[in-house]
């Protein structure tokens, strides 16, 4: 039995599986501010992003953590155009190496007015949000090991040790871990709820 042409590609085709393309990870955002040189403190200066290229001529900014490895995470760019109340991002989100890290940096930002929104334990984490100039919403988090279903948000004292701040998430994840949790007072003081 012959086959023709249009059957023999069809065939081939088919016993070749498709390629699946796939994300890496998720590489930078880019942001519109308000003005350029109060997001630049922000970001370089109490957050501690390198600032791997400068091009203000044109109104952008490229910062990074790891500038060897990611020429940026995060760009800004001039140009907001919306009100200060407008919902643009839901959030943006910088992984610490280390909980005495997410400690240090809410100090770092009580101690430069940064307006702080919560400290919380996702389950999963240990987080600290606030805002940036533009008030989009950020998070400094360290990923605690533990797995909690989400939505799980619970407030934390920052204050606290690290080992009583840890014994109070593992105490949280075993009573709340297999079916998440949101504290829904905390959330009504943020009139996000």
């Amino acid at each position: 039995m012959n086959q023709t042409s249009a059957e023999m590609v069809r065939d081939q085709d088919a016993a070749k599986a498709p390629h699946v393309p796939q994300i890496e990870r998720l590489a930078h955002v880019g942001i519109f501010v308000r003005d350029l040189e109060t997001s630049i403190h922000f970001y370089r200066d109490i957050l501690g992003l390198t600032m791997s290229d400068d091009d203000r001529e044109h109104g952008l900014v490229f910062l990074s953590s790891h500038p060897d490895d990611e020429h940026h995470e995060v760009l800004l760019t001039t140009g907001r155009t919306v009100p200060i109340e407008a919902k643009l991002i839901q959030q943006i989100s910088f992984r610490c190496p280390t909980l005495a890290d997410v400690i240090a940096y809410w100090r770092r930002l009580v101690e430069n007015n940064v307006k702080i929104m919560y400290t919380i334990t996702h389950g999963n984490a240990i987080a600290c949000y606030f805002f940036d100039p533009d008030d989009n919403i950020c998070e400094v988090y360290w990923r605690t090991g533990l797995k909690a279903r989400q939505g799980f948000l619970i407030g934390v004292d920052l204050n606290k040790p690290e080992e009583e701040l840890l014994a109070f998430v593992r105490q949280a994840v075993a009573e709340h871990g297999k079916t998440g949790y949101v504290d829904m007072e905390l959330l009504a003081t943020q009139k996000i709820g």
